[in-house]
């Protein structure tokens, strides 16, 4: 099933090692603009390799790897091997310390339809486009995409936790988290993860963009290359892959805001009753606390007045999209349908595009953004469980747009992965 192979990663140079904190970035889907301008003040900071800027981003990115690799401000690793990364974090209202464990590898770049890797949700081709031109032009991963593989008996676990305790790094990310990296060398433990992986089935959790980059750049070069062999470096992609059966592995809400609708809230209520217990709250600071575990629950703040919503059971067969039942099933898929086209008049090929809707994460900015007038109205919803992720994937279908957040997010700066073949064959070699 899925090949995955150790690689000599590209890191900053030992000398810079103490800086590294300021070196790392979040990933180019989720970094803010503010937090892009103030990255970007920093000449090495790796933001420069993985969201370039400028009037040619691609040609810019190639031409300063190739200066951080002439002056060695970033040096190949001697040894191939599997990269081990822990990032411990906290949640609200919670005291726990979660650990959620993983490596970093190489992995073959398997088309959707070969149904070894396995998508959940669609991609915008314009940042495709952009991922596939710096791919091309600096033959360089510049951050992991993050896949998933189910091993209940967790198998590799205790040879990354003794790993673990001899880092290279250890820092804080701009999310609070600790971000622990280690390396395993050890051909014979670097075989066991390669048999453990090779029966498995891989579910992208992050990074479908920059995956289907990978893709789309390998289809061109098997063009360029009739004869093939599929060892080329072109065939691979650098992922962080984690275990689905950890305890620690979460995936947060994802909540709507909309601008405005063309209505009034009492015709908006009065449609919801149509398909909803609609239930007025008193706080709209608990609309996230009364909706969790139940199905097809949600909040609404609407300017101003809080409600809790409940599907009713017998309405939810009028579904009459082309789902699978798994998909049916999830909330987010009740809210699209039932809100967003059949109340709102928004058909479902609209809504990912819609001008006036909003994806926002984090619950007080959704009260806060009504309550200041920058939104007429708040849906929140509740997590998605991995059994769902699950089941949606294997499926072969794919979820309403932004369903999961997997956090915390993978960051970028501690490593990078080349596709250049002089680079990556003394790697791959060992191993095949």
């Amino acid at each position: 099933m899925a090949e995955i192979l150790p690689f000599r990663a590209w890191r900053y140079s030992n000398e810079l090692t103490p800086d590294m904190e300021s070196l790392t970035s979040p990933l180019f889907d989720v970094v803010t603009a503010k937090q892009r301008e103030a990255l970007y003040q920093n000449q090495l900071n790796s933001i420069h390799l993985s969201v370039p800027r400028g009037s040619s981003p691609a040609d810019d990115a190639a031409r300063l790897l190739q200066h951080w690799k002439d002056s060695r401000i970033i040096k190949q690793d001697g040894l191939p091997g599997i990269y081990v990364y822990y990032q411990y974090y906290r949640l609200p209202g919670s005291t726990k310390e979660y650990c959620r464990k993983g490596f970093i590898c190489n992995i073959k770049t398997y088309d959707w339809s070969e149904g070894i890797l396995l998508r959940h949700e669609n991609t915008i081709p314009s940042a495709v486009n952009d991922r596939i031109a710096l791919l091309e032009k600096t033959l360089l991963n510049s951050s992991p995409t993050h896949g998933l593989y189910t091993d209940p008996d967790f198998i590799l676990e205790q040879y990354m936790d003794e790993c673990i305790q001899s880092p290279l790094y250890e820092t804080e990310d701009y999310q609070g988290v600790r971000d622990v990296l280690g390396v395993i060398h050890d051909l014979k433990v670097i075989r066991l993860f390669l048999d453990t992986l090779l029966d498995k089935k891989i579910l992208l959790a992050d990074g479908h963009h920059r995956y289907e980059g990978s893709l789309e750049y390998r289809k061109k070069m098997l063009a360029q290359h009739p004869h093939h062999t599929g060892f080329e470096a072109y065939n691979y992609h650098m992922m962080y892959l984690t275990n689905t059966e950890s305890d620690d592995l979460r995936i947060l809400p994802t909540h709507r805001l909309l601008k405005d609708i063309a209505m009034t809230d009492e015709a908006f209520l009065e449609e919801l009753r149509q398909y909803f217990v609609v239930t007025p709250k008193e706080d709209p600071n608990e609309l996230n606390e009364v909706i969790v575990g139940k199905q097809w629950a949600f909040g609404l703040y609407l300017s101003g007045n809080a409600y809790k919503l409940r599907l009713k059971p017998e309405v939810h067969p009028l579904i009459d999209w082309n789902f699978p039942p798994e998909v049916k099933a999830l909330d987010l898929t009740v809210m699209h349908y039932f809100i967003f086209e059949k109340i709102l008049g928004i058909v479902r090929s609209a809504q990912r595009k819609y001008a006036g809707l909003q994806f926002e994460r984090n619950f007080t900015t959704c009260i806060r953004a009504v309550d200041t007038g920058e939104a007429r109205l708040a849906l929140i919803t509740n997590e998605i469980s991995m059994d769902e992720v699950k089941q949606v994937c294997y499926s072969g279908s794919l979820m309403p747009q932004k369903s999961t957040f997997f956090y915390p997010k993978v960051i970028c700066g501690f490593l990078f992965s080349s596709i250049k073949e002089d680079e990556f064959n003394a790697a791959a070699d060992s191993c095949l």
